[in-house]
């Protein structure tokens, strides 16, 4: 959002870019992106940041200052940098939907190009994808815990930087949560802003009880009192009554936060006191270096919170780092107009990857839940109504027959969203997103949705594929064998 250059790119990049263009070798070709295992232990991964992308591949530019910049460098020749001033990117792209729930191996999108323009934005791809799509997930994981509760996002001060804080608001509002505090990101996303207090503003004045009706003044209607500054079951609670209930006169509602201490204790005796004081509509906020796991626990044991302030472990992943999204040939074009499959061949079978131009196609049963997903060919026929084989991805010998009756509609989840470097399509906006998101959550049975030991949802490969793996992996072994 802040800086759009083209340098956003590993260097590496670059310079196999350069080699290209010096040696005439700059073939059409298929990549494809995908991820190998679900963060936070979970079940699944929630897909964000397709449109942001496609917004930074329409902008993605060589400015005169980037040039010079590379030029300086001593690396580059003046007609591959002539080349690089003048470069658009002018591929297709076939993607996932965002707000999708998809899950490990499968191919979440195709980028069809040519070899300079697939290594060129590598980069920008797997950053702005990988990252959202695991806050995006996070969220999800916090709103299911929270059983679609109010959810806010408090994560700007504590994220990785500016950018990591907007690309953290966006996928946080796909992935469930209603509000956030960063400003910017409610102008650029028009996601709902929201904000309380803070301790200082208490402090700031001269006892307790004005601070709260200072802010009772200015925000009638939309006051949020923290009253955890000095005694949250004293002063803090006894205070927040008292304007609750003048409040209450002038037809308005108070909500009260809790930013430390006992989270299950506090909000159960605060329920309570709000009740006896007839401020039943008085609503509870809790805050405090929320996790998903916690906010689980209080609400299966039915803690009487209202809201949720979750900032740190939303925003930066928490304990998860990463999506491990790669980004990986599947085709080459040859000199026929036929495209070659290509494939990673690993020592490790897992990281081997799956070869050629692929769908992926999600079945349902007939009330609407997702049963299981299959790669495929691109050009294979799959229809309802035919029983169908599905091999595992990796143990060459398991599979499973889904059989006809077992479905009742297949849904193809690669679509064209991208032609000639320009958006097809409008570009939704993130309610439309967010929507998509709970509506695909909704397909999923909530055993592989569970925050501990999720079930483990099937990611299949078809006939075709498994055969034409097969034998590039044999064709491999017998060349290997030839040299040795």
């Amino acid at each position: 959002m802040f800086h759009r250059s083209a340098l956003s790119t590993d260097f590496y990049e670059l310079t196999m870019a350069q080699g290209y263009f010096l040696e005439r070798n700059n073939p059409k070709v298929v990549f494809e992106m995908f991820y190998r295992t679900n963060p936070f232990g979970g079940g699944y991964v929630l897909f964000a940041g397709l449109h942001d992308l496609i917004d930074k591949l329409e902008a993605f530019r060589f400015s005169p200052e980037d040039i010079a910049y590379l030029s300086g460098l001593g690396i580059f020749t003046k007609e591959f940098l002539e080349y690089l001033s003048k470069y658009r990117f002018t591929g297709d792209i076939y993607s996932v939907e965002e707000g999708t729930v998809v899950f490990p191996g499968e191919p979440l999108m195709r980028v069809h190009t040519t070899m300079i323009d697939a290594s060129l934005i590598e980069g920008i791809l797997l950053n702005t994808l990988n990252f959202q799509s695991l806050i995006a997930t996070k969220a999800s994981r916090v709103s299911l815990a929270a059983k679609r509760g109010s959810v806010f996002e408090f994560g700007l001060r504590r994220a990785q930087g500016p950018d990591g804080a907007l690309s953290a608001s966006r996928a946080a509002f796909i992935g469930g949560c209603q509000f956030t505090s960063h400003t910017l990101a409610g102008k650029l996303y028009d996601i709902p802003v929201s904000g309380t207090m803070a301790h200082s503003w208490v402090m700031a004045f001269d006892s307790e009880l004005e601070s709260f009706r200072a802010y009772a003044k200015l925000y009638p209607g939309s006051t949020i009192l923290l009253i955890d500054t000095y005694d949250t079951l004293g002063s803090g609670i006894e205070n927040a009554i008292i304007v609750g209930l003048e409040e209450k006169e002038k037809g308005n509602t108070i909500g009260v936060r809790i930013d430390s201490g006992d989270l299950s204790y506090l909000p159960r005796v605060i329920r309570k006191r709000l009740d006896d004081a007839g401020l039943e509509d008085a609503f509870i906020v809790v805050s405090n270096d929320l996790t998903e796991e916690i906010i689980q626990t209080l609400v299966h044991d039915g803690v009487p919170i209202d809201s949720w302030g979750i900032g740190t472990h939303l925003v930066t992943g928490g304990i998860q780092a990463s999506l491990n999204g790669v980004y990986k040939l599947a085709a080459k074009e040859l000199r026929d107009g036929s495209y070659l499959p290509t494939m990673k061949i690993s020592n490790s079978f897992e990281k081997t990857t799956n070869p050629g131009i692929k769908q992926l196609y999600r079945f349902y049963d007939a009330e609407g839940g997702a049963i299981a997903d299959l790669v495929t060919c691109f050009d294979e026929e799959i229809s309802v109504g035919n029983d169908y084989v599905f091999y595992h991805p990796f143990a060459e010998t398991e599979f499973f027959e889904m059989k006809k009756e077992r479905y009742v509609r297949i849904e193809p989840l690669l679509n064209h969203v991208m032609k000639d470097g320009k958006r097809l399509g409008g570009k939704p906006c993130l309610k439309t997103l967010q929507e998509r998101g709970i509506r695909s959550l909704d397909t999923i049975h909530k055993t592989y949705l569970r925050q501990i030991n999720p079930h483990i949802y099937k990611v299949s490969l078809s006939e075709k594929l498994k055969a034409l793996k097969i034998e590039i992996l044999v064709s491999h072994r017998r060349k290997a064998a030839k040299i040795t």
